[in-house]
This record gives structure tokens, sequence and C-alpha cells, in this order.
């Protein structure tokens, strides 16, 4: 399996844009190989005061350790999530130990949703909707469609495309995790529904 099959067997992160609000959803599953090993796993972190959401598929040691990074580039960069997003790219494609690391990162703030990947690349997608993970083109593809179809505000869009996605991907489950910030005061709100 290629590197970047490897990202494709993880998880589903999703980042909704509507309204000044974005979401960001997740779901708790941890595979190996073919096992579950855990259905509650946190993939999603809010930084920056709670005004930036963060969520990574892959490796979850060396997601983390790249959240920890992107963190250490949006303080740098006060809060410019693609500044700190092309800095950590930058830095990921360059340095020899984090070339190694297996994950992507999904980042977002009430303005840009940014996907982040070792090959270097800053994806800023066409819709405001992104997704990252084994599951994350079934979670896109149902969230553009609420998106274009429907009232729904982001939180809900994503709460029922990682319900969708969750249908269809075996790496992908039920325990979804979601959380909220908007463009008014910057709290994240974590969705209890």
């Amino acid at each position: 399996m290629s590197r970047a099959e490897g990202h494709l067997r993880s998880t589903t992160v999703l980042a909704v844009r509507r309204n000044g609000i974005i979401a960001m959803a997740a779901d708790g599953q941890v595979t190996m190989g073919d096992i579950v090993m855990k259905h509650r796993a946190r993939k999603l972190r809010p930084v920056y005061g709670g005004r930036v959401l963060t969520g990574f598929a892959g490796t979850a040691a060396d997601g983390l350790a790249l959240l920890d990074r992107f963190e250490n580039q949006l303080e740098r960069h006060g809060g410019r999530v693609q500044r700190a997003a092309i800095e950590l790219a930058k830095e990921w494609r360059t340095d020899r130990f984090l070339r190694r690391l297996d994950a992507q990162l999904l980042v977002a703030d009430p303005s840009t949703v940014l996907i982040v990947t070792g090959e270097g690349e800053v994806i800023d997608p066409d819709e405001d909707v992104a997704a990252i993970g084994s599951g994350g083109p079934y979670a896109q593809s149902a969230a553009v469609a609420l998106l274009r179809h429907g009232d729904m505000g982001a939180a809900e869009i994503a709460r029922h495309a990682m319900e969708i996605a969750a249908s269809l991907c075996i790496y992908t489950n039920h325990e979804i995790i979601l959380e909220t910030a908007d463009d008014g005061n910057g709290t994240v709100h974590p969705d209890a529904s």
C-alpha cells in the first residue's frame, strides 16, 4: 500500500461552513488493520482560543504531532489560518522527520477551510465543505448536496453527512464528535445532539 493509500484507510473528518459558522465533525473509530480498537476517539481539537477548529485523519500520533505544529504556526502568524497552513506544509515537505508522518489535517475557521497534506499541498476547496479520511468522499458529497439544496445550519449538515458516511465506510462509525465556531466571538461549542 502506498503512503497516499494509507491516508484513506482511517476515519472521516468533515468541515462545513455556512452563515458565519464553521462546523467540524469526526467519527470516533480507531482501527488497526481490520480490527476496531476504539469507538470514541477524539480526532478534533479547537485551537487559538477556540476560534480555529482542527482535525486529523491517519496515524493518531502523527496527526497529533502535526496538530501541535499547526497550532505553533497559528500562534506565530497571529491566527491567520491560511498562512499557518502554508508554513506547516512547507515545513512538513522539507523536514526529513516530518516527511515520514502519515496523516492529513483539516483546519478551519469561519472564513477559511483547508486540507493540509504531507506532499506540501494546502487545498482550499471550491465549496464551503472539505473532508479527509476514508469516508471523506461520502461525507463531502452528502454535505455539498445538503448545503446546495436545503436550509439547515452548518452543524446539522455536518452531522447528517457524517451519518451517511458512517453508513457507507467501514473505517467510520456513528460515534460523531462535532464542534462549531462562529465569526462573532469565536467561541467553540461542542454539539451535544
